[in-house]
């Protein structure tokens, strides 16, 4: 069980984040009448410090913070994929997301499908995105749940049987209920305390570690003897050259698949420009440097002895701030680390709703539906996302979540040619497109669920197996259906439907064409 200073700072975290959600409204209050735009994207009113800390937030999840050095205390090396992973984000997200915010802005679109939909005319493929980006994002949704209580149960702050349960429901009603009333505000400016919360005691964690090991080198070197090697040089710590396409594709694949998550874009399209997207995306590896030290402590947690439960090694850092830290300071990492998981949260269940609203329920459902009305509805399904993901974690093996999330990586990654190579070129046809996504769908699913749920997949090249990333074979295969369709079409000479939005059809060599004089 926690101690009593322990468990004091850990409820003072959580209640600061509850009082921060309560005082949402007053982050640039508007006088507009309620709008999906108002409540999903805080009227894009986002500055760039703002929007820095709320990408960020959204993006470095608390399970983000648990599970990479959960698989470094299991594997390693391979576990700090994610590092070059989110370091390739940044150059994406300074074109990509500038770029679409900009097409978002003067046509009025808040979600990718709503681009999807005036760029190619074409409400299946719309559609078919929007479902996509659903179904991607609720096991991420749960797996915030999961992040949660292997946080608190490490550190003894989670009762056995229902009143754990009740205690992870307490932890995440307040966000539910300021989300409800504000929207995205409510993850903002509870986004600031994340990053304070999380910097502080991360550095503090890592300065008691290098302390008690007395530096980096004896730190691997302890990990190294942990995992059966003689030192980092001659250890799993290193990755060997059968390991190194799956690696780089894995990272490769990630960063393609996290700028097509519906959260990820709606923190995006939150920012008051795309200059300030630019800003945001070049201060982006502050965060990198973050996830890697959480990788790093992975290390520390295997040199230092933790033993970690069958199947849980997500909890190997938790345990090791328990072991290292006084009570004080190891309640406010595991206050961070759960604040960690409430922002991600919060904003998967509004960009769910969102999407929901916009391309299902306007554009099959109501189409005539008042944009109080919207509100109100996105409200009741953003309300209903939370409920499912706990519904869902309370309800399932923490294994079914954890498996649903690495087919939602293959499966997002399906959509990129639609929105990403859209901004660019609107040669490929939409019905090439839906073909090429039903066969990535396919194609990745069937390759993840017969290696037992693992997303690297061999590959026979003819000279030995080569393990790759699934979601950039289907990707691949994805791309190839796509072109080639879109040839068989233009042959044919089917027609597409009309482009809504002022963006060049095909690519453009030379300087980037404008994208609209609201770019600043």
């Amino acid at each position: 069980m926690a101690d009593t200073a322990m468990t004091a700072t850990f409820l003072a975290v959580i209640g600061g984040a509850s009082l921060l959600a309560v005082t949402a409204r007053r982050l640039r209050p508007s006088d507009r009448l309620p709008s999906l735009e108002g409540w999903a994207l805080a009227d894009r009113s986002l500055g760039a410090g703002w929007t820095w800390l709320l990408l960020g937030g959204t993006i470095y999840t608390a399970y983000t913070f648990t599970a990479v050095p959960g698989l470094a205390y299991g594997n390693g090396a391979p576990a700090f994929f994610a590092v070059p992973y989110t370091v390739i984000v940044c150059p994406l997200a300074f074109v990509l997301l500038s770029r679409l915010w900009s097409v978002a802005r003067r046509h009025g679109y808040i979600t990718a499908a709503d681009f999807v939909r005036g760029r190619y005319g074409s409400p299946p493929l719309a559609l078919v995105v929007a479902l996509t980006g659903i179904l991607a994002t609720m096991p991420y949704l749960a797996l915030q749940l999961l992040g949660i209580r292997a946080v608190l149960t490490a550190g003894g702050l989670y009762p056995s049987g229902a009143t754990g349960d009740l205690v992870m429901v307490a932890v995440f009603a307040g966000l539910a209920v300021a989300t409800y009333r504000h929207g995205l505000r409510a993850p903002t400016v509870i986004s600031a305390l994340k990053a304070v919360a999380v910097f502080v005691s991360l550095t503090a964690v890592c300065w008691l570690v290098l302390r008690r090991f007395g530096g980096f080198g004896a730190v691997f070197d302890g990990a190294a003897r942990a995992l059966g090697g003689t030192d980092a040089a001659h250890s799993p710590l290193l990755l060997s050259p059968e390991q190194q396409p799956a690696y780089a594709t894995l990272a490769l694949g990630s960063a393609l698949a996290l700028l097509m998550y519906p959260h990820v874009l709606t923190a995006g399209f939150a920012a008051d420009g795309g200059r300030t997207l630019r800003k945001v995306s070049a201060g982006l590896p502050a965060w990198t440097a973050l996830l890697a030290l959480f990788g790093f402590l992975g290390i520390a947690a295997l040199a230092a002895g933790v033993r970690a439960p069958e199947g849980g090694a997500e909890a190997a850092v938790p345990m090791l701030v328990d072991r290292l830290m006084p009570g004080p300071l190891a309640g406010l990492v595991f206050g961070a680390i759960v604040v960690g998981a409430l922002v991600p949260a919060a904003v998967m269940s509004i960009a769910a709703a969102t999407s929901f609203v916009r391309n299902v329920y306007v554009e099959y459902v109501h189409p005539t539906a008042t944009p109080k009305r919207q509100v109100r509805v996105a409200k009741a399904v953003s309300l209903t996302a939370k409920l499912g993901a706990v519904a869902f974690v309370f309800g399932l093996r923490d294994q079914d979540a954890i498996n649903l999330q690495l087919l939602g990586g293959v499966w997002i990654l399906q959509i990129f040619p639609a929105v990403a190579v859209g901004l660019y070129t609107r040669w490929l046809h939409p019905r090439a497109l839906l073909a090429g996504w039903a066969v990535g769908m396919v194609a990745g699913t069937y390759l993840v669920v017969r290696e037992g749920f693992s997303s690297i997949v061999p590959l026979d090249t003819g000279a030995g197996p080569l393990e790759i990333y699934a979601g950039v074979a289907a990707l691949l295969l994805n791309l190839t259906v796509a072109v080639a369709g879109t040839a068989a079409l233009a042959r044919l000479g089917v027609p597409r439907g009309a482009d809504a939005t002022d963006l060049p059809s095909h690519l453009m060599a030379g300087r980037r064409p404008e994208t609209g004089a609201n770019n600043t």
